[in-house]
């Protein structure tokens, strides 16, 4: 029953959303378009509900000639294809805003699991011990205020397991004013990760996310 009025809360706070901030949406256009060349926006291929794919909406925070399909933490030197305003966007999470319309057709909600990435198959099959692919993804969630980036792989699949378990209208309040929290103090943000998974060889694996 509270995923359908999830679902409505969701329509009601991304219109809102949109219209509120279309605005400062003008600003952002044209602070990356004057900065760069190149589109405003970047489209990434992410894991949905069921683990459907569809294409996340984010503003364009790199340069043009960045490789393709690679995570950031993966390519050398990854401060030379970040734009200027790029680092600011990321800084501030502010280059996530453009997936209020990903929310508002129904891809994700506000509060959820974050979309891993289509080739991220760890984290995809950590959640599947969860049930955590079977909700939709969101925008923000119960591991990205407690620890975010910089949390291991089964950690955040195990909070992301915790939040399934526990969802409910007052869980995603929690989530929300948390979320709000977090970003003001940059609190566990990595450049280029959401987490560092451990491997047997003592190895560590920064992953994107």
């Amino acid at each position: 029953m509270y995923m359908v009025v999830k679902r409505m809360i969701d329509i009601l706070l991304s219109l809102i959303g949109i219209i509120i901030l279309f605005p400062f949406f003008i600003l952002l256009v044209l602070a990356i378009k004057l900065d760069s060349k190149g589109p405003v926006f970047f489209k990434q291929k992410r894991i949905g509900i069921n683990k459907t794919h569809f294409y996340i909406l984010k503003f364009r925070t790199m340069r043009t000639d960045t490789p393709k399909d690679m995570p950031t933490h993966l390519l050398k030197d990854p401060d030379q294809y970040i734009t200027r305003v790029g680092k600011f966007l990321r800084k501030t999470s502010l280059d996530e805003l453009p997936q209020i319309w990903n929310i508002l057709v129904g891809q994700m909600s506000i509060i959820g699991p974050r979309p891993a990435l289509w080739n991220q198959y760890d984290l995809i099959e950590e959640r599947d011990k969860y049930g955590a692919n079977d909700i939709p993804p969101g925008l923000t969630g119960w591991a990205q205020i407690n620890g975010r980036d910089e949390l291991p792989i089964e950690v955040k699949a195990g909070l992301d397991g915790e939040y399934v378990k526990k969802i409910s209208f007052w869980m995603d309040v929690k989530c929300f004013f948390g979320t709000i929290t977090s970003v003001l103090k940059s609190d566990g943000v990595v450049e280029g990760g959401t987490g560092v998974k451990k491997k047997a060889s003592g190895n560590e694996e920064s992953i994107k996310g």
